[in-house]
């Protein structure tokens, strides 16, 4: 496995133009966001009986505990626990949107919306994005991004 400094070096090649980057301050987290509220939009009733409460009794939480176990903390704690409190703040906040309209259509939208950014955030910076070489990627850039903005 990469280091977290290799793996932030290789993003960065396609991150350098100012408007992609705040094009992705904007877009990568919403679109994690919005997978998050995807994966909750999942029937769990399965989840419901050993799972105490709906924040975390879904398969976004499952999801998310296997990504930042396998994936976010091997590659730093410190960035592992960056990624923990920002997943834990999508599972509150999608729990609570949930609550007033349907998460799926709301995660679906948001979803392509930020796609759509991104895609033209690529076009201005004229390089393609980082995942259509590697799709680890797709998980590189949520971290860079909270790394960028709360982690130094």
């Amino acid at each position: 496995m990469k280091t977290l400094q290799q793996w932030f070096d290789s993003y960065a090649v396609s991150h350098q133009d100012p408007t992609n980057i705040a094009i992705h301050y904007i877009c990568v987290p919403a679109i994690f966001f919005s997978v998050v509220g995807l994966f909750m939009s999942i029937p769990s009733g399965f989840l419901n009986s050993f799972l105490p409460h709906p924040i975390i009794a879904n398969w976004a939480f499952v999801v998310l505990v296997v990504i930042l176990v396998l994936f976010y903390f091997r590659l730093s704690v410190k960035v592992g626990l960056q990624m923990l409190l920002f997943s834990a703040f999508c599972l509150v906040l999608n729990y609570y949107i949930s609550q007033y309209v349907s998460i799926l259509y709301f995660s679906i939208i948001l979803f392509v919306v930020a796609w759509i950014g991104q895609f033209y955030g690529h076009k201005v910076e004229g390089q393609k994005p980082s995942f259509i070489d590697d799709l680890q990627f797709l998980l590189v850039g949520p971290a860079w991004v909270i790394f960028k903005l709360f982690g130094k």
